[in-house]
Order: structure tokens, then C-alpha cells, then sequence
């Protein structure tokens, strides 16, 4: 028998132990859910695999990282895709182009154009076979988003001198909504201007429209996109059917990971919602007290709610018109439900990693974080699934009459886009309700923390002024609240909470361009009904102050309206009040079922005598102001004021759009509309 010394014994009970580690703690799972959860073979065949690591180009040792075109020469990419995104839509587009890249033998990468420079984009030239690809968003009234605001100002001013871009290959998915009167106009300009400045163009502008389906649109345009993209780089157009996941999945033992360093909600900064400091923004929100919060209805099965939050210790600021941004949070019991249907501790501490080390976002979300909190803040789990969730989950179930239900419609075709509108969204299913009537579908649950978009803030038009109130903001909000087809109860996420009274809610004040007018001498005329009525409640307080300071105000013109004067009127003593005192001049209500025909705000507008006041206002420089629903609202007061140009003014259909034009322009037509 070998005899082995002390020292021997050390040496083999040290390399064990090693190999023990390696094993239990650091070799990841090979079914790669990594989840707790049964492999893939219990759960269909998934078949995901991590995105492959990048190659090292010929200055990989040494660039430039805050230089897109050096981080691509140095990780061989070839594709760009840069993103202008308010609400995650153009950036989850952008995303999902980059690894399907991959699928072509190609690399991309994804960018906010914020975080580059931007005139390096003459120099994509410089990278042989290489792309541009652009998602941008129009958002408001025409404008760029937050994140593409200062590229848009560049591109616009500038000319070939400046910027040449000969040689540079380009394409442009724009994302719009056709309520708006300005639909997808940042992608149509920067379509344009890109070409102008000497770039090819190497498929056609796609416009992608939210009031429809903007995820068919997606889907239609990049089928078309990826054969023209991959003929202009000397490729193959034959995609691989391959899946790739993003991140890679790392579960915290238990007390390995302190409370005090999970995520506990925070949008950016761990522990900001505890221990806060200005300045207030998107990142960094400011829990405000709600101190007031009360119905507005007086009956009635629907609800509005008055809230007031104080803002008196965060030194933010805030103009009448501007929109207060809040942070919502999802229903407590939809998310117990939505982990029962996953199996899953919803309090494991887990993290998901970027498994692209040179992508600039580590990870989807706050993490280290709970599945809890995940879901609880920052995953939308009540929106409808888009076609990619879908078509990936199939993955996920043996049951073969599900997969292809799931496949058809995360697919392209004429019969899965008709079966994902009816069984998605004419049902209005969210991903909670998908899971229940497709009950084999077991994803892992960091899987479908990854597919899942983030949960977005909601905005609210501020229904107050800082004259009257500089130390806090008042919203005025109509709480959803539906069942669908499947006898399900949807509440909306913002009010659904509202309603529950919470203490405390995370926000931050978005600057406006709906301001009234500088002389307070200017007449006004305002639409508004319903809930649309909130920024003028905060103009006619500024309106008041004015008046009380002894200042000369000119005509205040307000037309609002509801359903029935004795249920819904809201804010009906102040508005009263506001007439008795004359700081409102005309007040015109419209009580739609008040009376066996309805009347809505266009049709007092039309009336010969208010018909000719706004006629006259106008002409006297007053401005015109709109807010509320931008589908039916916004474009009937629309056609009622070109009718009334065209009448007063004796002038042609044509002539009276481009009077009305011209005031906005001239910011003397405002509107601040949602669909």
C-alpha cells in the first residue's frame, strides 16, 4: 500500500477542496437557466445560447471606450444601432436588432447617442462592410426624446461641410403614433437629413405607428430590412435558428448579499430612496407625501382622484403646464400570482449580468435585487406581451398544441398577426394572464425577467401653480379600471395605486413647452374636458394671482366638459368661483348625456356667438390651447377650429390650415394631448 505523508495528505485535501468550490459554487449549470428549476428537458426543449464573446480587433489593447467608432474597430463590429427612446420601446427595438445581428454572422451594437459623439458618425466610413441602424421615437408635439435631443440639434444645423457623411450606410425605423399631429417626424427628419449629408440609404424608412400595432410594424419592416442590410455587407441572408440570451444569470446564496446592498426599488443610485438627496430627476426621483387625496366624482361607477404631494424639502421646481412624472409600482397580488405560475421563491437575491463585456449596460435593471422587487418595480408585467416574448416562451412547454399556439404568434404571418391581435390584444392578456391559460409554460424566471420591458413612469399634466402653491404638485388623474373579455379586472398601474392611497410616491417634474403667455394681458382660449382640464386649473391659478397683484389679465376663455353635471363636474365650485370673480371671462361646459344628444366641446365652439369670439381672440395674438385625448378630442376641436377660420376669416380649407399653422409655429397653438 502507498504510503503518503502529512504534507501529502494536505496537498491532495487542498486540491479536493478546490474542485469541490469549483463545482458547487463557480462551474455554471449546463442547462443554462441557471433558475433552480427543472432543465430544459422537463420544460420543452429550450435552446438558448449566451452571446458569443467578442473578438479582438487590431487596437483591442488599446482604444478609446467613450469612442463608438473605436470600441467597434477594437471588438470587430460592423453594425451601430443607435436608439431615441422616452418610454423603452426604441431601445427594447434596438436590442432585439443587435442579437439578431448575430443570427447573420454579423456584430452589433447598441448605443444611446446620448453617452457618443456623434459627429465621430463620418467615420463609420472608415469600418469596412458597416451600418447604422436608428430607432428613433417622435415624442410630444414633434420632438425629439430626452436622450436624442442634443444629436437632433446637431444633425439639423449642420451641412456637408460640417458633416459628411459619404460612405456611411444607414437605415431608420421611426416609432410614432398617428393620434399626433406630428406623426414620426424626428425619424422622417433624420431619414432625410442623413441622406442629404451624403449618406446611403440602404432600405426604405420604416414608420412604425403605437395607435395600431407598432410591434407588427417592427416586425414587417425589419423582415424586409435584414436581406437588404445583408446584401449591402457582402453576407448571407440565411439567419442561423439560433436564440441568444443577453444576461447570464447569478443567484445569491442566501445572507450572502446584505439588505443594506439589494435593490430595493431604486431607479439608480442603491439606498436613494432611503437616504435622499437633490437634485430630483429621472434617476434619482423624490419620495414625495401625498397630502391630500380625494374623489372627485359625486357618484357614478367611475373614479377621478385629486392628489396633492409635497415637494416643500426637495427644492424642485416646477412651471403651470409641466408634467409631474410618477413612479409606479405593480399590484402585490398580481405578482404573488405571477410567481406561483413560475415556481419560484420570489425572495431570492439574484443578479443578471451583460454577458457582452463591452455593452454599457451591465445589467436590465437595478441588481442585486429580488424577484419580488423585480417585478414589484421594474418589470411591466401588465402590458401586452410583444411577439419575441412570445415566440421565445415556446421554448418553454411540452405541450405541443401550446408551442405552436405561442409560435404562430410570435411569427410574421398573416394568421399568427390575426390570432396575436385577438387572444392578445383585443383580450388585453398580460404576461400574468398568458401563463395562466397556457399553464405548461414554465419559463425561468430570470429568463423572463429579461424579456420583460421595464416599467415605465407615468405622467401627469400638473394641476396647480407654483404662485399659489410652490410647495407642492396636484394631479388630477381618471383611475382605470376595466374587465376584459376573459373576466379578468384590470386596474392601471399609476392609479390603480393611486387609489389605494399610498403614503408616499417617487417624482420628478418634466419640463414643458405648454406655457401660457408671457403678458398676462394676452387673451387665452383653453379646451380641456375631463381630466384634460388639469394644466389649466394650474393657468387659471396663475391667472387669479395675477389679478390679485393688481395686473392687468386679458380674456380667459375656458371650455371644458363631462358626462353629467351632477356626477362628474369635476372642479365645478372652483370653476364657478373662477367665473363669479371674473378671472374666467367665458366658461363653457359641455354635458355630453346631460340631454338626448350628446354635446362635446367642438360643438359650443361652433355656436355663431363663440365661434366668432375665438375668431376675434385670435386675431387679437391670443393663443389657443388644447389638452386631453388626442384620437377623437384634439382632432375634432381641430376641425372645428379650421371651420372656424375658414368662416371669419373668408378663407379656403387649405388657407385656413396653414392660418392655424402658422400660430403654431409662432407658439400661439399649444397642445398637450395623450391617446
Amino acid at each position: 500500500m502507498l504510503g503518503l505523508s502529512a504534507f501529502d495528505c494536505a496537498i491532495i485535501g487542498g486540491v479536493a477542496g478546490v474542485c469541490v468550490y469549483y463545482f458547487v459554487f463557480v462551474r455554471k449549470p449546463r442547462n443554462g437557466n441557471g433558475s433552480g428549476l427543472a432543465p430544459p428537458s422537463t420544460l420543452g426543449q429550450a435552446s438558448f445560447q449566451s452571446i458569443p464573446p467578442t473578438s479582438k480587433g487590431a487596437a483591442a489593447d488599446d482604444y478609446d471606450e467613450s469612442s463608438f467608432i473605436s470600441k467597434m474597430q477594437a471588438k470587430n463590429r460592423n453594425i451601430v444601432v443607435f436608439y431615441g427612446s422616452q418610454t423603452g420601446t426604441a431601445e427594447d427595438f434596438a436590442t432585439r436588432l443587435s442579437k439578431e445581428a448575430l443570427r447573420y454572422g454579423l456584430r452589433a451594437m447598441s448605443c444611446d447617442p446620448e453617452e457618443c459623439d456623434m459627429k465621430e458618425l463620418a467615420h463609420l466610413a472608415d469600418i469596412p462592410n458597416s451600418l447604422a441602424i436608428f430607432c428613433l421615437a417622435t415624442y410630444g408635439e414633434g420632438d425629439p426624446t430626452d436622450n436624442l435631443q442634443e444629436f437632433f440639434t446637431m444633425l439639423k444645423d449642420c451641412d456637408r461641410n460640417e458633416l459628411d457623411l459619404t460612405g456611411v450606410n444607414y437605415c431608420v425605423f421611426g416609432l410614432g403614433n398617428k393620434t399626433y399631429e406630428h406623426y414620426n417626424a424626428i425619424g422622417q427628419l433624420v431619414d432625410k437629413k442623413l441622406e442629404e449629408l451624403g449618406a446611403k440609404r440602404i432600405y426604405e424608412l420604416g414608420l412604425g405607428d403605437d395607435d395600431a400595432n407598432i410591434e407588427e410594424d417592427f416586425n414587417n419592416w425589419k423582415e424586409g430590412m435584414w436581406p437588404a442590410a445583408c446584401q449591402q455587407l457582402g453576407v448571407s441572408a440565411e439567419a442561423q435558428d439560433i436564440k441568444y440570451r443577453q444576461y447570464q444569470l447569478v443567484n445569491h446564496e442566501p445572507g450572502s448579499v446584505p439588505p443594506e446592498k439589494l435593490y430595493k426599488g431604486e431607479i439608480s443610485r442603491l439606498g436613494s430612496l432611503q437616504r435622499q438627496r437633490p437634485p430630483f430627476d429621472a434617476k434619482n426621483p423624490y419620495l414625495a407625501a401625498v397630502t391630500e387625496n380625494r374623489e372627485l366624482h359625486t357618484g357614478g361607477d367611475r373614479s377621478c382622484l385629486h392628489l396633492e404631494l409635497d415637494i416643500g424639502d426637495s427644492r424642485i421646481r416646477y412651471e403651470s403646464g409641466d408634467h409631474v412624472a410618477v413612479y409606479p409600482v405593480n399590484r402585490s397580488e398580481l405578482v404573488d400570482k405571477l410567481g406561483e405560475l413560475l415556481q419560484c421563491d420570489l425572495d431570492q437575491p439574484f443578479s443578471l449580468n451583460n454577458v457582452d463585456d463591452d455593452s454599457t449596460k451591465k445589467h436590465p435593471f437595478p441588481c442585486p435585487t429580488t424577484y419580488r422587487i423585480a417585478f414589484l418595480h421594474y418589470l411591466d408585467i401588465t402590458a401586452n406581451p410583444k411577439t419575441n416574448l412570445l415566440n421565445e416562451l415556446s421554448d418553454y412547454t411540452d405541450n405541443e398544441e401550446h408551442k405552436q399556439m405561442l409560435k404562430k404568434m410570435g411569427s410574421n404571418t398573416e394568421e399568427g398577426k390575426a390570432l396575436y391581435h385577438d387572444w392578445i390584444i383585443s383580450a388585453r392578456r398580460h404576461i400574468v394572464a398568458v401563463l395562466e391559460d397556457l399553464d405548461s409554460v414554465k419559463p425561468p424566471p430570470d429568463h423572463l425577467c429579461e424579456l420583460l420591458p421595464r416599467l415605465q413612469a407615468r405622467y401627469y399634466s400638473i394641476a396647480s401653480s407654483p404662485k399659489l402653491h410652490p410647495k407642492s404638485v396636484h394631479v388630477c388623474a381618471a383611475v382605470v379600471r376595466y374587465t376584459t373579455s376573459t373576466n379578468r379586472l384590470v386596474l392601471g398601474v399609476a392609479t390603480g395605486e393611486f387609489a389605494d392611497k399610498p403614503a408616499q410616491l417617487p417624482v420628478y417634474v418634466r419640463r414643458s413647452q405648454f406655457r401660457l403667455p408671457y403678458k398676462h394681458q394676452t387673451p387665452v382660449i383653453m379646451v380641456g374636458p375631463g381630466t384634460g382640464f388639469a394644466p389649466f386649473r394650474g393657468f387659471l391659478q396663475e391667472r387669479e394671482w395675477a389679478k390679485d397683484q393688481g395686473k392687468p389679465v386679458g380674456k380667459t376663455i375656458l371650455y371644458t366638459g363631462c358626462r353629467n353635471r351632477d356626477i362628474d363636474y369635476i372642479y365645478s365650485q372652483e370653476l364657478e368661483a373662477w367665473k363669479d370673480k371674473g378671472v374666467i371671462t367665458n366658461l363653457q361646459v359641455a354635458f355630453s348625456r346631460d340631454q338626448g344628444e350628446k354635446v362635446y366641446v367642438q360643438h359650443l365652439m361652433r355656436r355663431d356667438e363663440n365661434s366668432r369670439e375665438i375668431w376675434e381672440v385670435l386675431e387679437l395674438g391670443g393663443h389657443f390651447y388644447v389638452c386631453g385625448d388626442a384620437k377623437h378630442m384634439a382632432r375634432d376641436v381641430m376641425a372645428a377650429l379650421e371651420e372656424i377660420v375658414e368662416k371669419h376669416g373668408s378663407k379656403s380649407r387649405q388657407e385656413a390650415q396653414d392660418y392655424i399653422k402658422k400660430l403654431s409655429n409662432k407658439g400661439r397653438y399649444s397642445a398637450d394631448v395623450w391617446s
